[in-house]
């Protein structure tokens, strides 16, 4: 099984700078506009995609068939009522309930049926593009190249002024609340578009069908009311939509601007939680306000733009909408009428027909602020998508902002780790903070990683397993090993103890006893018995547990999982001296092989209870540099130091 530093070695194999074709990401199709809005359709999911597609085609149709049965009877009704005082030919109560009974049961099945059934249907479509796309970030974020974490770390958008990339703010609101947003946006849309044009079809069709003659218009014959109407509502909703989408425009760049700010302020708070007794340590409470009132600033006042701009678009839409209705709808067919070369009734009918179309074809109107949102959604998918396409190339990606060179490959086991020439830096600095040459870890051999805070001691394990960004140089991990990096700072997953210490491997292969055993060994016997729990009365694991008991789960996976190279980054600083000679003694007895390099500050515990010394040798890290000596030749110089300033005093 391949470790992760072995992973990320395979991601250069060439020196870095020599052209290379980017492996593609589950979202690389997702990087543009149009690209995101038809993924789902072009995926191995088209069935399902289609299918609800041409039911909602459908069901749109019919529902815009239904307006046309609507308008027709509307006009028969108002003729009926008109006539049910005729002298000669009155009209019957009975015949004006049938009517009335008959518009309300068109209204019904095209609200109740048609629509609602649309709308079930859209919402499932919804749902089901949402989860997929839900599901392709997931696996891009998630992959084995740690995309999630070197898409979160300073090394990308840091470098020069000219470079205007950044990495993505929020991910977590780009994967959820966007992804729900321009989904949902997306299928309003598309049905939106499919009712104008069924609408043009049938609407339009039934308007051409029941034109009358308008005088002065005598060259267009039978066709004059309806190519007036048209004219109308070709000349009025053109007009209005080129004035609600620059309304629109502004209400884009705000909603991007509010997400932006609302997704700081929420990372603020979430932070907030983690750092909780810290500021409940230090009384930080006031300086926490102010920060909180600065981020909450910046919302509140895109927000007041924002509400200004909907509040004048709702003023356009509502005086659009009158208009509308009840001028651009019946002029055109008032010339006819007055002429007496139409009925009330086709009158009337003509009036809903031309009100139904603009109706339908003021759908962009009506959406427009959804449009933006839509847009403002896409956008912040699609960057991401970019973003996750670009990190496919971890050094390509860190490039930009420092240099980043580093040659991971893999040697016979027998040779150990070797580091050759490497150099460490910081993001938009070209000079190193520590070198690195010529270091040699044997199999079996134990380092002790020793230097003052700051000096690059975690920095260069990172770096050992592909986590560091910007350098150069050249690491080899002996093949075939298994590589398990433990931190000092342990954050659990929430999923069942047993999977916790399995990880990173499927939790079915290993039996259960393996992993009590496991659990006993590191000092953890009273929880034996709840593997398959994930936490206790409501609390996770990660929660429950004290930091000293969570360094004792890392010894844990350690005795099971036995890997054969380990990295412990003071993984012991929340044990006492006692447990400290435990967790070291139990490597040694359960891992004989295992090249182990530890960072510790507190060395009183290197020793077992029988005075033999753990380490074989010692990293020493000073001035830039690490220098790598004999554990005995390190304690000799540390003996002479200490006798040294005792004669002093």
């Amino acid at each position: 099984m391949r470790s992760r530093a072995q992973r990320a070695a395979k991601l250069v194999k060439r020196p870095f700078g020599e052209k290379r074709r980017r492996p593609s990401s589950p979202v690389s199709s997702m990087r543009s506009f149009w690209g995101l809005l038809f993924a789902y359709w072009l995926s191995n999911r088209w069935k399902e995609a289609w299918i609800l597609t041409f039911l909602i085609l459908l069901l749109t149709g019919l529902s815009a068939q239904a307006s046309v049965w609507f308008a027709l009877t509307s006009g028969e009704l108002v003729n009926q009522i008109a006539n049910f005082h005729h002298p000669t030919v009155p009209t019957t109560p009975l015949s004006l309930l049938k009517t009335a009974a008959t518009l309300a049961a068109i209204a019904i099945t095209r609200d109740a049926g048609f629509t609602a059934v649309r709308h079930f249907l859209s919402t499932s479509l919804h749902r089901k593009w949402r989860q997929w796309l839900d599901e392709r970030f997931n696996r891009a974020l998630l992959d084995s190249n740690h995309t999630h974490f070197h898409l979160q770390q300073n090394g990308f958008g840091g470098g020069s002024e000219a470079d205007t990339s950044s990495a993505p703010d929020n991910i977590d609101q780009r994967v959820q609340e966007a992804i729900k947003g321009m989904t949902g946006g997306a299928i309003g849309l598309g049905v939106g578009i499919a009712g104008v044009v069924l609408s043009l079809a049938f609407v339009g069709g039934k308007l051409i069908e029941t034109s009358s003659p308008v005088r002065g218009l005598d060259f267009l014959g039978s066709y004059g009311s309806a190519c007036l109407t048209l004219l109308a509502i070709a000349i009025y909703v053109p007009l209005n939509t080129f004035i609600a989408a620059k309304l629109g425009g502004i209400l884009q760049g705000l909603s991007i601007r509010i997400q932006s700010a609302e997704g700081s302020y929420r990372s603020e708070l979430n932070q907030l939680l983690h750092r909780s007794f810290h500021v409940a340590v230090i009384k930080g409470e006031p300086a926490q306000k102010a920060l909180n009132v600065r981020r909450y600033q910046d919302i509140d006042r895109t927000w007041a733009s924002l509400n200004r701009i909907t509040a004048g678009y709702m003023g356009f839409e509502l005086v659009h909408n009158f208009l509308g209705s009840r001028i651009v709808a019946y002029a055109p067919g008032l010339l006819p009428y007055v002429d007496k070369t139409i009925s009330l009734q086709d009158y009337v009918t003509g009036a809903e027909l031309a009100t139904a179309l603009i109706n339908e074809c003021s759908w962009f109107i009506h959406a427009m602020p959804d449009i933006a949102t839509l847009r403002a959604d896409a956008h912040r998918i699609t960057e991401l998508a970019e973003a996750i396409e670009t990190v496919q190339r971890p050094q390509d990606y860190y490039a930009q902002s420092g240099p980043a060179a580093f040659e991971y490959s893999s040697e016979n086991g027998a040779k150990g780790l070797t580091i050759h020439a490497v150099e460490l830096m910081h993001t938009g600095e070209d000079e190193p903070f520590l070198s690195a040459n010529a270091l040699n870890f044997a199999p079996g051999e134990w380092t002790l990683v020793m230097g003052e805070s700051g000096s690059g001691k975690t920095s260069l394990l990172k770096a050992i397993n592909g986590l560091w960004p910007h350098g150069r140089g050249k690491i080899a991990l002996p093949d075939g090993l298994q590589t398990l990096y433990a931190a000092q700072d342990v954050k659990l997953q929430g999923v069942c103890l047993k999977d916790l210490v399995c990880l990173p491997d499927e939790a079915a292969a290993h039996q259960d006893a393996a992993v009590s055993s496991a659990l006993k060994e590191a000092g953890l016997e009273e929880f034996q018995g709840e593997l398959r729990d994930e936490g206790r009365d409501g609390q996770q694991w990660d929660k429950l547990l004290s930091g000293g008991e969570k360094q004792k789960l890392v010894l844990a996976k350690i005795l099971l999982l036995k890997p054969g190279l380990l990295f412990l980054d003071e993984a012991t600083s929340a044990l006492d001296g006692q447990a400290v000679q435990a967790f070291f003694q139990s490597i040694k007895d359960n891992c004989p092989d295992a090249t182990v390099i530890a960072i510790m500050h507190d060395t009183s515990s290197i020793q077992s209870e029988g005075g033999i010394d753990f380490f074989d040798s010692v990293l020493v890290i000073g001035e830039g540099a690490a220098e790598k000596v004999a554990f005995s030749a390190w304690q000799s110089a540390q003996t002479s130091a200490q006798t040294g300033v005792a004669t002093r005093k």
